[in-house]
């Protein structure tokens, strides 16, 4: 995984698309803090998620998940 500014990100459009292309996540930062704000990923990985449903309760019921909570998304999602 590499991350860039925004700046480097535009000047190097192509490069970055190479890298997407053989698999890798390109992180693109922004400000002066370098605040990571978006992840760019090969579309085989985004796409080939599939959605999750709550089994004998869908359409019947839902849930989310607070702000706050102790647990990122993949270890509370992993199988």
């Amino acid at each position: 995984m590499q991350t860039m500014t925004v700046g480097h990100f535009k000047s190097h459009f192509s490069q970055v698309l190479d890298f997407v292309q053989h698999g890798e996540d390109v992180v693109i930062s922004f400000g002066k803090k370098k605040e990571k704000i978006a992840v760019l990923v090969p579309y085989d990985r985004y796409a080939g998620k599939p959605q999750r449903i709550l089994g004998l309760l869908a359409e019947k019921a839902s849930f989310s998940v607070p702000a706050d909570f102790k647990v990122s998304d993949e270890e509370f999602l992993s199988l």
